[in-house]
């Protein structure tokens, strides 16, 4: 027996290189089934799910990105509605202040020409009563002036009140007939 392992190993050493090994390939072959079981068991299908998350992941994150940019788009065209309306409203609210304005400005307007008239009134009636006070004063001093002077003309007193009343009221009626003829012609 040991003749023939000999024997075989001489044979053995005497192999062409090119040409491998019966128990060699049978070695090899099993080590590839084993190595493509192993593979195919645990580590390809734990490959096939990380693929699938990253696909998930990376189409998850366009569809997100998708809806936020939809969603902007949305929220702009929104708030450009938004701004128009603003825009609108203060143009409203503008034209509003312009007619209250102009409204208030007309109201202070008549409200001063009332107060002119009342005070222009108010000095009319005024200036009517001291021209009346003024004429009723200067009727007393004229009807004595005119009294004293007719004394020393007459060359008697006139002192007493009645006659020195009939006469002024003569002197003035004589005057505010000469007064109103005058003032016709």
């Amino acid at each position: 027996m040991l003749n023939t392992i000999l024997a075989e190993a001489a044979a053995e050493t005497e192999h062409n290189p090119i040409i491998p090994i019966w128990q060699e390939i049978v070695l090899g072959l099993i080590a590839f089934v084993v190595l493509v079981v192993v593979l195919t068991k645990f580590v390809f299908p734990q490959m096939e799910k990380t693929f699938a998350a990253r696909v998930d992941a990376i189409e998850g994150g366009i569809k997100r990105a998708e809806a936020a940019q939809a969603e902007a788009n949305e929220l702009l065209e929104r708030y450009r509605a938004q701004l128009a309306e603003a825009r609108t409203e203060a143009a409203r609210i503008r034209d509003e202040a312009r007619a209250d304005a102009e409204g208030i400005r007309q109201d202070v307007l008549n409200k001063a020409r009332e107060e002119s008239d009342r005070i222009i009134a108010a000095g009319q009636e005024q200036l009517a009563a001291q021209r009346e006070s003024i004429v009723r004063e200067l009727r007393s001093e004229v009807g004595t002036l005119a009294v004293d002077l007719a004394s020393k003309i007459v060359g008697e007193s006139l002192a007493d009140e009645a006659r020195s009343r009939g006469t002024v009221e003569r002197f003035i009626a004589d005057l505010d007939s000469a007064g109103t003829t005058g003032g016709r012609r």
